[in-house]
């Protein structure tokens, strides 16, 4: 088996970075932002904080998935023949699509509310009664969503360390051999 540190890498920083930022927005920027001075800052200071952190999460999300592009790729005799590695590899791609997925709604509803930069917010995620309607229903949903990229991120990283954990030699013996067993 060959070595895959940079893929590793790539995939693990990049998903580090995806996951630790979103959580520390969600769970500091969004609610420090009704900290501002009235009502009309808050908006603003959120904003700006999203929209700072949307180019460096998206470098994050490029390095992870050429990062698990390699991973697969330098995977893929493992993958087609250690039983159990394939159904991971799969699960681990369908957990990155639907991240992949809430983070780019999550991404254009954020463009909506900052679009609206000085309107009236009670924190990132919270309208006010002065809320335009349009700004309030993207805040309603994106306090949702703000939890739902760093769950499924989190998860993601989970099923990582499954995956490091079926390079064990033991694990790679006993799905060869299941494989070979079982079909």
């Amino acid at each position: 088996m060959a070595r895959n540190t940079l893929s590793r890498s790539l995939h693990d920083v990049g998903l580090s970075a995806w996951f630790g930022g979103t959580l520390a927005n969600a769970v500091a920027l969004n609610p420090a932002a009704a900290q501002a001075q009235g009502e009309h800052a808050t908006g603003a200071v959120a904003n700006t904080g999203w929209d700072r952190w949307t180019p460096v999460n998206a470098a994050a999300i490029g390095l992870h998935l050429v990062g698990a592009t390699g991973e697969l790729f330098g995977n893929k005799s493992r993958v087609a023949g250690q039983q159990g590695v394939a159904s991971m590899a799969l699960a681990k791609t369908a957990l990155t699509a639907a991240a992949l997925g809430t983070t780019a709604y999550s991404r254009m509803l954020g463009r909506k509310v900052s679009e609206n930069t000085h309107v009236q917010a009670a924190s990132g995620t919270e309208p006010t009664a002065g809320t335009p309607k349009a700004v309030a229903d993207a805040q309603r949903q994106l306090k949702i969503l703000q939890w739902a990229v760093p769950a499924l991120t989190g998860a993601l990283v989970v099923v990582s360390s499954f995956a490091g954990e079926q390079q064990r030699a033991s694990e790679v013996h006993r799905g060869i051999v299941g494989r070979l067993t079982h079909g």
